[in-house]
Order: structure tokens, then sequence, then C-alpha cells
């Protein structure tokens, strides 16, 4: 699976992005799909995951109420829309794409985006 993510930039504090994530080589119906976030000097974070079995959906604390995924399998993309965005929500935001792993009891991705850059101006 190839994955092309797009939609960040610079906005204001308040402000909204959508951030989409367009896949490539497999449908994503079969996988479960996430969108991660880093910011300099920090570890990598899971901000919201959208599963392809039972169409659940989960995000970081620090992002419920604000941002939402959802997923086109027609267009075999992933969406993240983020409302009323912090500073502390800048970071580089990658999608990945995975599967359950029993043998783990946790999400493994094992495709991912390039990035993209979100930055959120005070």
């Amino acid at each position: 699976v190839q994955l092309q993510a797009s939609g960040g930039g610079l906005v204001q504090a308040g402000g909204s992005l959508r951030l989409s994530c367009a896949a490539s080589g497999r449908t994503i119906s079969s996988y479960a799909m996430g969108w991660f976030r880093q910011a300099p000097g920090k570890e990598r974070e899971l901000v919201s995951r959208s599963s392809n079995i039972g169409g659940s959906t989960n995000y970081a604390d620090s992002v419920k109420g604000r941002f939402t995924i959802s997923r086109d399998n027609a267009k075999n993309t992933v969406y993240l829309q983020m409302n009323s965005l912090k500073p502390e929500d800048t970071a580089v935001y990658y999608c990945a794409a995975g599967r359950y792993s029993g043998r783990s009891n946790s999400y493994e991705y094992d495709y991912w985006g390039q990035g993209t850059q979100v930055t959120v101006s005070s």
C-alpha cells in the first residue's frame, strides 16, 4: 500500500484543517488506518485510528472532541478533520495502514505516508 498525505499548512489557533491520506496499491477497507503525529523533540504519537472491523474509532485524549477521523473506501482515502486547533497540535502528521495483531494484542502498522506539516500559530 502506498500512502500520500496532504492538507497540512499554517493556521491560526482556533482554526481548522482537513488532512487527507490517499492510498493506492490496495484497498484501505482491508486495513486499520491511523493518523500519527510527531512534534520536534517528541516521540511519535497516535492521534486517531479507524478500524476496518466494526468501524470503531479511537482518539488521543488531547484531540477528543476536536478531531474526527473518517474513511471513504470508494475513494480509498482517509481523512482527519481537525477543528479548534491549538499551538500544541503543531507537528508532522503521518497516516499509516495496518492490522490488529492477536500475537501482540495491538495494531501493527506496516505502511506509512510521507507526512504533512501542520503548524498552528498562537
